[in-house]
């Protein structure tokens, strides 16, 4: 049975609707946080989707804090709701698990509590996250997609190789491939994958924008291709220059 006095009750329903007053009013002067705006309005750009994420990290950050905040603000509101909507009906003050009253000194420090002390659930984390994650994350997984069938378009894995063949501050024991044989500059991600071509041929042959002109571009490809005895008769082996043009260069 409640033991909350009416006058209790009547001071408690006092601070609820101040509080349901001042959430109402914070949420409809701040524009629920700003989330009722596009990101864009913030970065003063036409779009939110940027060539390079991290230049808006702290709008994103930004993001989920209002987010966050908003959420906070608006499960506020519907706990005092849900306490004034018990008060009218004579069941506030009593715990929603075991049924005992709650006492008047946690109702004042907590006036939408549901709860006694000893039946506080433990808090949920939201699930809810700014919409613009679905961009940045995976980080890098999301543009590699090399073992998807349907892609074989240049994707964030081709990037990155470009890049890590410059050099990365990895050494040989780091690398993907830990029988290295030719130094550094293949220790990058597939470095022995074909790069622009699909079949070894296509990377050497090369003709005029005519079609005609046939042209030998002697690359490791190209070596290998010879090496293994595959070469046709158009092609030739390796050879210095003052072979091939058949003069002395100096």
């Amino acid at each position: 049975m409640n033991k909350l006095t009416s006058q209790q009750l009547a001071e408690l329903k006092r601070k609820l609707l101040d509080e349901k007053q001042d959430l109402e009013r914070r949420l409809d002067e701040q524009s629920s946080y700003g989330l009722t705006e596009p990101l864009s309005v913030r970065t003063g750009e036409l779009s939110a989707y940027d060539n390079h994420p991290a230049d808006i990290g702290s709008e994103v950050f930004e993001r989920s804090k209002d987010s966050a905040l908003n959420e906070n603000s608006e499960q506020q509101l519907e706990d005092i709701r849900i306490a004034l909507s018990n008060m009218e009906a004579g069941r506030y003050g009593e715990c929603v698990t075991c049924g005992k009253p709650i006492p008047y000194e946690r109702l004042k420090a907590v006036p939408t509590t549901q709860y006694c002390i000893d039946h506080v659930p433990d808090p949920h984390s939201s699930d809810r996250r700014p919409v613009e994650e679905q961009l940045l994350a995976p980080p890098f997984g999301r543009t590699s997609l090399d073992e998807l069938p349907e892609h074989n378009e240049f994707d964030g894995e081709d990037a990155w190789q470009i890049v890590e063949s410059w050099g990365t501050s990895d050494t040989p024991a780091m690398a993907e491939n830990p029988n290295i044989a030719d130094g550094y500059h293949d220790m990058y991600i597939e470095s022995d994958e074909p790069d622009g071509y699909v079949e070894p041929l296509e990377s050497f042959l090369a003709t005029d924008i005519y079609g005609k002109s046939v042209m030998v571009v002697r690359n490791e490809a190209y070596r290998d291709y010879m090496h293994s005895g595959e070469g046709e008769s158009i092609l030739e082996p390796d050879m210095n220059a003052e072979e091939r043009f058949g003069q002395n260069l100096e």
